[in-house]
């Protein structure tokens, strides 16, 4: 069965885990110095928070998927809808190993399908490169959409792609939609 994924930047991590906690009458599951997270059954949603440099505000959403089956039935709704995805396999981000596809609904939410493999004790891939851009998360850099192989790994050509994995969410928490285009119009170029 399927969750819903939320993921909210906030200003203040600690004030924050106080209010959700009482709000949802829970701990969170994993809690870090940047980072918390509940896994809740009623209602069935993964919400998260980070407190990691962003504007306060909604991050990104998501489904998460208990398995391998259910991640691929996610990515051919994605495919069927005709949405350019850019799919990263392996990838550490929010203190897990995941394989996932990130899409852009119409109005610019980004939204991550994605199946978790481990937990993992950092962040995200790339601690050197989100030093020096505190305020990334885990959706994916424009920079990184430019090229339907890119990945959040750090690359040694380029000193953002590798901010594990975000943009600031003030670019409309998310992905540019010049960058989805540009995805799509190569993947049409190479059918042909």
């Amino acid at each position: 069965m399927k969750r819903l994924h939320i993921h909210v930047s906030v200003d203040e991590l600690a004030t924050s885990v106080r209010f959700y906690n009482a709000l949802f009458g829970a701990e969170p599951t994993v809690l870090k110095h940047d980072y918390a997270k509940w896994m809740l059954d009623d209602p069935r949603v993964n919400f998260a928070i980070s407190q990691r440099g962003a504007k306060a505000g909604l991050d990104h959403l998501g489904i998460q998927a208990e398995n391998g089956d259910e991640l691929a039935e996610l990515k051919q709704r994605i495919d069927a809808a005709g949405m350019a995805a850019l799919t990263e396999e392996g990838t550490t981000c929010c203190y897990a190993r995941s394989d996932k596809h990130w899409v852009q609904d119409p109005s610019g939410i980004a939204w991550e399908t994605y199946h978790t493999l481990d937990s993992a004790p950092t962040y995200n891939d790339a601690p050197q490169a989100v030093a020096a851009n505190p305020d990334s998360c885990c959706a994916p850099a424009p920079a990184a959409l430019a090229s339907a192989d890119a990945c959040c790994a750090p690359t040694t050509t380029s000193a953002d792609a590798g901010s594990c994995c975000a943009p600031a969410p003030q670019k409309i928490q998310l992905i540019a939609r010049k960058n989805i285009e540009a995805i799509v119009s190569k993947e049409r170029k190479s059918r042909d």
